[in-house]
């Protein structure tokens, strides 16, 4: 037989269970409501906060793209600032090296004019003098000494020079620059489909060491500001270095067309001396000459005279033989007498005038030694201002064609010279 099978636990009445059914439907109806609020909302907020994150990222790259026109702009500005550098910096080391030579060159005049000053040491005797010569080659050396203080004055300041540090600081901004640019050039071409994006600890922390716009800003002008100073007096330098170079090469061209001037009249004058001192020897040697045979006439005439004395005197002995009243005083000792009397005064004045014409003589052989040793020393000195005067074509013949000329003494000092010597060594 069937059984009647009975759920256990709590019954509900239909009204409960209609009120129930009710309850749930108004709370969909309410969940509904409040999740279509919910939803609207959330794309509203969707769509706000998505035009905000484009716009905010749109102004942020537009802000990039400005940071890096700006920070581009002031490396072109520190680029062209910094090729001008270099130009200045090379400008400057070529008229300091050219500075250099210049002093370097000023070695070469400084040695001729003492290498003339010690050729003209060799000088002898009276043409020991202090001519025009020696005062314009001492003048020499001090214009050259000068020159090279001036030059030395001039090229120190170029090694001290602060365009090359103003120079480190440009290039050390630039740097700066160039790394900002590649790092503001990657961040404006992220996006967020890049794989190298990632969250990052306290993004938005200040970090050590920034600076204000108006810093980065003055910074770069600073850097520029000091830079064109440099470069200005760079330029100054290098205007002061060139024009010391050009005047101490003009001052020391005009000192030695001075000094060469000197040294030509000189040698001029010597010639003049030379060529008189030669007709004065000449004239000399011809009244020796002269002399020389005028005395050998006079002692042969002297001898002639003493040969008549020895008669006169040999007839006036012999007659003092004659016998008794022969022994007379006629006309013939009275002749005889007076021609002793004649030929002894005779004998006494060609004796006198033999020893003033010996004493001339001795007076013009001592003159025409020193006559010839003069003409010695102006030979010595023509040769020494000649070996001076080709020494210094050194000063205006290129080195690699200066070819020293070995016959320096060259005019008719030259063919007179071994006439010279022999009668100088004759004398001695």
């Amino acid at each position: 037989m069937a059984t009647l099978s009975v759920k256990p636990g709590q019954r509900f009445s239909l009204p409960d269970w209609r009120s129930n059914a009710e309850l749930l439907s108004a709370n969909a109806e309410r969940r509904r409501a409040a999740s279509h609020r919910v939803r609207q909302e959330g794309r509203v907020l969707r769509n706000e906060t998505s035009n905000q994150t484009k716009w905010d990222e749109q102004d942020n790259k537009t802000r990039l793209t400005e940071r890096i026109d700006s920070v581009n702009r002031w490396k072109e500005t520190l680029d062209k600032c910094l090729a001008d550098t270099d130009a200045e910096i090379d400008a400057l080391a070529k008229v300091k090296e050219a500075a250099e030579h210049a002093l370097q060159a000023k070695n070469l005049p400084l040695d001729v004019a003492i290498e003339c000053l010690t050729l003209r040491e060799s000088r002898r005797a009276i043409d020991v003098v202090r001519d025009p010569v020696e005062e314009e080659l001492h003048k020499e050396v001090e214009v050259i000494e000068k020159a090279k203080r001036d030059l030395q004055q001039r090229v120190s300041p170029a090694f001290r020079s602060l365009l090359q540090e103003a120079r480190q600081q440009l290039s050390l901004d630039q740097r700066g620059k160039v790394e900002a640019l590649d790092i503001d050039r990657v961040c404006l071409s992220l996006s967020v489909n890049a794989p190298n994006i990632s969250f990052k600890v306290n993004p938005t922390r200040v970090p050590d060491g920034s600076t204000s716009l108006q810093e980065w800003d003055d910074y770069s002008q600073r850097n520029k500001e000091h830079a064109e100073a440099e470069m200005k007096a760079s330029n100054e330098l290098r205007e002061a270095i060139a024009l010391t170079i050009a005047q101490t090469n003009n001052e020391l061209e005009a000192q030695r067309v001075a000094t060469e001037f000197a040294l030509r009249k000189r040698i001029r004058d010597l010639e003049k001396a030379y060529d008189e001192l030669k007709w004065q020897e000449k004239n000399t040697l011809e009244e020796i000459a002269e002399m020389e045979e005028d005395i050998r006439r006079l002692e042969e005439d002297l001898r002639r005279k003493m040969k008549d004395l020895k008669l006169a005197h040999t007839r006036l002995e012999t007659r003092t033989q004659r016998p008794n009243v022969e022994l007379c005083r006629d006309q013939v000792q009275y002749g005889l007498t007076d021609e002793v009397r004649q030929l002894e005064g005779t004998i006494s004045a060609l004796q006198q005038k033999l020893a003033q014409s010996q004493g001339a003589l001795d007076a013009l052989y001592k003159h025409l030694y020193r006559i010839q040793t003069d003409i010695g020393y102006k030979a010595n000195s023509l040769v020494l201002d000649n070996k001076c005067l080709d020494t210094r074509r050194k000063l205006t013949v290129p080195a690699e064609k200066f070819v020293p000329e070995l016959d320096t003494f060259n005019r008719t000092t030259n063919r007179a010279l071994p006439a010279l010597q022999s009668r100088q060594l004759q004398l001695a």
